[in-house]
């Protein structure tokens, strides 16, 4: 029922986890493969082993979830490594590329385009890449000029991107325009909606520590946002890329939204956070139950076909 491709990757369930919730180690991805996450993404990956930002750095309340990890991981080979011997084969796994540079991801995606259990590469545009400048996706000549230089490594192997969120029309335009033109197969909406500022009034200081208190929201804070981005790179890219929603997938209904805006996939990620793997039975079942009581048999039947007044 809840049954989806990525490009000519079969995932069993449409939901699966965002990069960087529940994802860093082996366990971690263990637990994801145990569960009824439809596919398996690693946390975004850099060159060698992160630390991250110092504690602490995530924090949630009723809304959502506020953070600044700084990219803490354990290095793309152990990632390439945990292809080889992961449980349930059958179910997808996908890495997730964040390198510091340019150099940085189109070494990594050389290298993990030739480890053939890794069934696709998601590069992520949405984090500060060059110090000064912002962060890749923001950077229409920088991301050209990545998806040119990274296109020719990823001939044999599923790839997208995943994207920062955008908020004036002529920026999905012109992102939408340079997407395509290159061979990607995925395009997640969206990242994190970065600086932003969450203060405790009793102790009238911020919640977390790095960057002064700055970090990026998600969860029920992003859901319009999200959606509002799923909906425009729907209509606007080719229709041969799919797009993976992410953003404020808390409920099996928020899961029906990104789907009727046109996602052929889902992520969770504060919710995963909170429940941890149990949470893609409950939104799965949640789903089902939406589906079965609109006559939905499938995604398809109600993928794209957000109505307008």
């Amino acid at each position: 029922m809840l049954r989806t491709y990525i490009a000519d990757i079969a995932l069993p369930s449409c939901l699966y986890n965002a990069s960087g919730a529940r994802c860093v180690t082996a366990a971690e991805l263990d637990a994801l493969a145990e569960s009824a996450a439809g596919a398996i993404l690693s946390k975004s990956c850099t060159p060698t082993y992160r630390a991250g930002n110092p504690l602490p750095r995530y924090y949630e309340n009723e809304w959502g979830s506020f953070n600044s990890m700084g990219l803490p991981n354990e290095g793309y080979k152990y990632y390439a490594k945990y292809a080889a011997v992961r449980p349930h084969r059958d179910k997808p796994y996908f890495v997730s590329v964040s390198g510091l540079s340019l150099d940085d991801n189109l070494m990594m995606i050389e290298a993990l385009g030739k480890t053939p259990p890794i069934d696709a590469i998601e590069l992520n545009l949405s984090c500060p890449n060059v110090p000064g400048k912002p962060q890749t996706g923001y950077d229409m000549e920088h991301t050209n000029e990545t998806l040119r230089q990274v296109a020719p490594l990823c001939l044999n192997k599923v790839w997208g991107v995943k994207l920062p969120p955008y908020f004036d029309i002529a920026h999905f335009n012109e992102t939408a325009a340079i997407l395509n033109q290159y061979p990607i197969h995925f395009v997640t909406c969206i990242n994190s909606i970065g600086n932003a500022l969450v203060i405790d009034p009793h102790s009238e200081q911020v919640v977390i520590k790095p960057r002064n208190g700055f970090g990026g929201l998600g969860g029920d804070y992003i859901k319009p946002t999200a959606l509002a981005n799923v909906r425009q790179f729907y209509t606007l890219l080719r229709p041969d890329i799919a797009i993976i929603g992410c953003g404020g997938v808390r409920t099996g209904i928020d899961a029906f939204e990104h789907i009727l805006c046109g996602a052929s996939a889902v992520q969770v990620g504060t919710a995963l956070v909170r429940e941890g793997t149990a949470c893609f039975s409950r939104i799965e079942a949640e789903l089902k139950t939406l589906m079965q009581q609109k006559g939905y048999y499938c995604i398809d039947d109600f993928k794209g076909k957000l109505k307008e007044l």
